[in-house]
């Protein structure tokens, strides 16, 4: 697989100093669920945290990083971020709120910046993967690092399907 180009995301951690890998998978338009990212990697699902955007009741806009294995809990993340009630934001609303596409939305980079959320298993793993900002590519990245550059707070946000 020819090497992967720099994404805005992998370019704004470069200027920031922060570690990464860039790890390329191949991309099923069928199937964008981070399980199959991790079955593809070999890796442990439950590193595989994937990128979602909610709203809160106030108009609010927020991130949430959870575990491939896990679903958003919208009450633990409205609480999270202050709301009384969340919801996902629907998909025809992701691109022009982030800039990000499905399958492609990374925690770095996006339009504005956003309170952000990661679960709290993220402190049990030395590393994880999250998208790095297109389908087919993943940052292999230290996640106190991360939470750092993004200003996340950890948080029980996030249950088992």
């Amino acid at each position: 697989m020819a090497a992967p180009h720099r994404t805005n995301a992998a370019r704004l951690l470069d200027s920031a100093h922060i570690a990464y890998e860039l790890v390329p998978y191949p991309v099923d338009e069928n199937n964008l669920a981070a399980s199959h990212i991790a079955e593809t990697l070999g890796e442990d699902i439950n590193r595989v945290f994937k990128t979602l955007v909610l709203k809160g009741e106030k108009t609010e806009y927020f991130v949430c990083d959870v575990p491939g294995n896990m679903e958003v809990d919208l009450k633990k993340a409205a609480k999270a971020s202050g709301a009384k009630k969340a919801d996902l934001i629907p998909m025809k609303d992701l691109l022009p709120t982030t800039g990000y596409i499905r399958g492609g939305c990374c925690p770095v980079g996006m339009k504005k910046k956003f309170p952000t959320f990661f679960h709290s298993t993220v402190t049990d793993f030395d590393f994880i993967y999250v998208s790095a900002g297109q389908r087919g590519l993943q940052f292999k990245i230290n996640p106190a690092d991360l939470i750092a550059y993004v200003g996340a707070e950890v948080a029980d946000i996030a249950c088992f399907v």
